[in-house]
């Protein structure tokens, strides 16, 4: 890049200043993830809008890392985001208002440039593709509180929720760790997710009623679109792309968790895709092939064992034998590309999505095949129907 080309982004682009970060220390901002150095201080010329941080401290080999800490951000352009390295808490805490302008004047001054490696302009692309409907309100509507995402507030939420065997197994993996701290201080709560019902709990419906509300989740979706988004359909895709990002960056499982719902809500729709909520599924299908093709990734450069093992755990997940995804996939696909009549978009979409899978995992959704059409046992995302007794409930 031109001398004056780069130093133009220097300055129109925000800052992100790091103080006393310990040498092999790994630095995550998006899709990037790298080893700090002895020098290093932070990234600069980060393009304005939403970002996610994420760091995981070392022994001082460099060969074994804590659990990961993420943290949402919205730059402002030539804005100077500074955090300081606490040894004792082995984690990045914020300044005083009088101390982190003071270092925030001397970025300007690009007292620190030497020191701030940029911002990797080439993975732009795939960032945005991962983060286009995160808004600083969808950030501020979910984090936790003191805005850290780390599985080390997630430890008692997730003990009770139903997961698969893969699950179980993931969750031990990252609950694992010789940096655990029983008494490391951390928010007391995960994310505020949305609650996402399994079923339809409806007083009064006829037993076929419900049955037909829960095979086709299609009101389950306008009821939380109505009551929990204000209508909003990007908001919820807000939602969907928030936890996928904690989840693969952030190595959360209480947002793989919420990812699953939201998916396993999706493509749990029959009316919806094709009639009322066309234009939501044709968002839908763009960010989750994105989302999966990233995911999937196998030849990205990796620095650290922390992102390999994010992207270990989603691989896993949906390769096992008791994934969900494929299950849903087939039947969505069915739905679309069998439908007289069906929108350009969504149907373009739901092609590529179906090539992704297929050429990447070498899933085969052909309808004829009657062990794919088959819900594993464990399945808690296979259609339920709950017939209540209460009639308070």
């Amino acid at each position: 890049m031109e001398g004056e080309a780069a130093l133009e982004l220097v300055k129109q682009g925000a800052t992100l200043l790091l103080v006393d970060v310990p040498q092999h220390t790994l630095i995550g901002i998006d899709t990037q993830m790298f080893s700090t150095g002895a020098n290093f201080k932070g990234v600069k010329m980060i393009p304005p809008g939403v970002h996610f941080i994420y760091y995981s401290s070392s022994n001082r080999e460099g060969n074994e890392f804590s659990p990961i800490v993420g943290f949402f951000i919205d730059a402002s352009p030539s804005e100077v985001i500074v955090k300081k390295w606490d040894p004792k808490e082995e984690r990045f805490l914020k300044l005083s208002e009088e101390e982190e302008e003071r270092y925030a004047q001397a970025v300007k001054k690009l007292e620190f440039d030497r020191q701030l490696g940029p911002y990797g302009l080439d993975q732009y692309g795939d960032w945005k593709r991962l983060c286009n409907f995160i808004t600083k309100n969808t950030i501020e509507s979910i984090e936790p509180i003191g805005g850290e995402i780390t599985i080390f507030s997630e430890s008692e939420m997730v003990e009770n929720v139903p997961k698969t065997s893969m699950e179980k197994v993931l969750a031990e993996q990252l609950k694992s760790s010789k940096f655990s701290k029983p008494d490391k201080k951390s928010p007391s709560k995960g994310c505020y997710y949305t609650s996402i019902p399994r079923v339809i709990k409806l007083k009064g419906a006829s037993g076929q009623d419900l049955t037909n509300m829960n095979l086709d989740k299609t009101q389950i979706l306008e009821t939380i679109l109505t009551k929990q988004y204000g209508g909003s359909e990007d908001s919820l895709m807000g939602e969907l792309q928030f936890a996928f990002v904690a989840f693969l960056m952030g190595q959360s499982l209480e947002a793989f968790l919420q990812w699953k719902l939201l998916v396993s809500l999706l493509l749990g729709c029959t009316e919806a895709p094709l009639h009322t909520r066309t234009q939501l599924f044709t968002k839908f299908t763009r960010a989750i092939y994105y989302q999966l093709k990233f995911g999937f990734q196998k030849d990205s450069k990796d620095t650290g064992r922390a992102e390999k093992g994010a992207r270990t755990s989603l691989d896993e997940s949906l390769l096992s034998a008791d994934n969900f995804l494929r299950h849903l996939c087939k039947d969505f696909f069915s739905l679309v590309l069998d439908a007289p009549m069906v929108d350009g978009d969504l149907l373009t979409w739901t092609r590529k999505l179906r090539e992704l899978l297929e050429q990447t995992l070498g899933w085969n959704f052909q309808q004829n095949s009657a062990v794919d059409g088959m819900y594993p046992e464990e399945d808690e995302f296979a259609p339920v129907v709950e017939i209540l007794d209460d009639p308070d409930h």
